[in-house]
């Protein structure tokens, strides 16, 4: 392997940094930064939590080793409620790549070489902000990054919210108080939740951009079933994007993150870090 595959690495800076400052408003992110020779392949990490809870830190787990396997992470804080609705929490994720993007070359990666990765709320939020990148609602912060769209090389997104309102009935029916609480919260109704639904978009036959994506799905998760991900990812191909796939027996929501030691989340890993990997060399090749 050359020294751009990033491999060997194990040492990781890690830094706070506030990538969004405007009024009262201070938006912090966490960067990891592998040593070694670039330019890496880098994510924005969107963390879940029904859109309403949780940090930058939710992820560290995963973030930590994509950084010690060579792959630059810039894990996000963005606004949630109270403070607002959708679809202002996308417009701090379409923001954050664009920073990503501008701020790639010192960071050790390229504008060419990023992607993002999502986990639950977070995995609806990436990918909504991949497959609209341009969308006004949200693409309508600060211009300053006028260089550099949102458009990303490739998503990962585990266990995933895809369908929203699919979600919201089914917690209704099943009386899942936390989430339909969580669903009130962040959409202002089921009409939002359609608008704002990677599955919608397909359904709708949408014009969406549609970069490579893997899907990580539990088949023990009963937040998001595997079915909802199963029909997203078979959307997906028919429309003509490529989507993978990689289930894993038993697994509940969160797998990876509640214990990252076990065999299920280290194949989970490696699969993830595989997958950025292979893009990020395809996408290398298209580098001026």
């Amino acid at each position: 392997m050359s020294p751009d595959d990033g491999s060997n690495v194990s040492d990781v800076e890690v830094e706070d940094i506030e990538y969004r400052h405007s009024g009262d408003l201070r938006l912090l992110a966490r960067l990891y930064r592998p040593s070694g020779t670039g330019p890496f392949p880098g994510i924005v990490s969107v963390h879940g939590g029904r859109w309403v809870s949780q940090s930058r830190l939710t992820n560290q787990a995963i973030d930590l080793t994509l950084a010690r396997a060579g792959i630059l992470v810039m894990a996000i804080d963005f606004r949630m409620p109270p403070d607002v609705r959708y679809p202002e929490s996308i417009s701090d994720i379409n923001f954050a790549i664009r920073w990503l993007k501008q701020n790639a070359p010192r960071l050790g990666s390229a504008p060419g070489l990023i992607g993002g990765l999502g986990t639950s709320s977070g995995g609806h939020q990436i990918v909504l902000a991949a497959m609209k990148p341009n969308d006004p609602r949200y693409s309508s912060l600060e211009r300053q990054f006028t260089d550099h769209t949102a458009a990303v090389g490739f998503v990962v997104a585990c266990w995933p919210v895809l369908d929203p309102l699919a979600r919201y009935k089914m917690a209704v029916l099943k009386n899942m108080k936390v989430h339909i609480e969580s669903h009130d919260a962040y959409w202002s109704g089921e009409q939002s939740m359609d608008e704002g639904s990677p599955q919608g978009l397909l359904d709708r036959n949408e014009p969406v951009a549609m970069p490579p994506l893997l899907l990580i799905q539990g088949t023990g998760d009963e937040v998001v079933p595997a079915e909802m991900t199963e029909r997203f990812a078979t959307t997906y191909e028919r429309r003509g994007g490529s989507a993978i796939l990689k289930t894993f027996a038993e697994q509940p929501h969160t797998f990876i993150t509640n214990d990252p030691e076990k065999q299920a989340s280290q194949s989970a890993l490696s699969d993830i870090i595989s997958f950025i990997k292979h893009q990020a060399g395809a996408l290398r090749d298209t580098l001026p």
